[in-house]
């Protein structure tokens, strides 16, 4: 059974694209097949992953999401591109932006993504999406379209606060469009346990969000060495064998 994972919080600067990114090389890893697809204008995701001249790119999501909204026959695969760490990847472009659009005037527009990766997902163990930081149709779609999402969050007071918008949008899709997204959990990243006020805000975080929430112990430290690995285009494994960070039990 394939699994689908978003990626997703409201705010950036959160190390989403590092999660996602790092996330999949950990399941391959595992020996596990991965399809990350990078549902943000932004592309961080297909940066990170070293794929030249995004602009030029042929097939990206909206590519597949635009075939579907028009019925048209293509190839599930196309574009798909294999990284070097094994993880296979449909990257993106600023052409993203556009597709909102698109999309508005689509009957069962925010299922449009689920519905591709219906297509794919009997060749993956897991499909990780990587969000854009807003609450767009494209985010919505993500998490229609999610078995669970993981939320990232940088231990700080106003990334604290934000989380509480999206855990009432995630509510509202779990009613209105897919009741079978859960939370995966909480995971906090950029952490620098030598700051008091980090703890303070940790603790805040668990005692407010874990008799509900999974709040994942692991946490992601701040690290230069992630920041250098994805200018070289690579997992944070490959560049960094010493890593061990990794989200047990998904």
């Amino acid at each position: 059974m394939c699994k689908t994972i978003a990626i997703s919080n409201l705010k950036g600067g959160v190390a989403k694209t590092m999660t996602a990114s790092s996330l999949s090389a950990g399941l391959v890893n595992q020996g596990k097949n991965v399809l990350c697809i990078d549902a943000d204008a932004q592309h961080s995701l297909t940066i990170s992953f070293g794929v030249p001249e995004p602009h030029e790119l042929a097939t990206t999501p909206t590519t597949m999401m635009l075939n579907i909204i028009n019925d048209a026959e293509y190839d599930p695969l196309d574009g798909i591109i294999r990284h070097s760490d094994g993880i296979h990847l449909l990257p993106s472009n600023n052409t993203l932006a556009g597709l909102e659009t698109a999309l508005v005037s689509v009957i069962a527009r925010e299922t449009v993504l689920r519905q591709y990766i219906e297509t794919v997902k009997q060749r993956y163990d897991y499909v990780i999406v990587d969000c854009a930081p807003s609450l767009d149709l494209l985010t919505i779609n993500a998490l229609a379209a999610a078995d669970e999402v993981i939320i990232p969050v940088v231990p700080r007071y106003l990334d604290a606060k934000g989380l509480e918008l999206l855990l009432r949008t995630i509510a509202r899709i779990q009613k209105q469009i897919n009741p079978n997204l859960s939370i995966g959990g909480i995971l906090l990243t950029m952490v620098d346990k030598r700051a008091n006020f980090t703890r303070e805000i940790i603790t805040l975080l668990e005692s407010a969000y874990g008799d509900s929430i999974r709040v994942f112990r692991e946490h992601i430290p701040h690290s230069v060495r992630a920041v250098e690995s994805t200018a070289q285009g690579i997992s944070i494994f490959t560049y960094d064998p010493s890593a061990t960070v990794f989200l047990s039990n998904l």
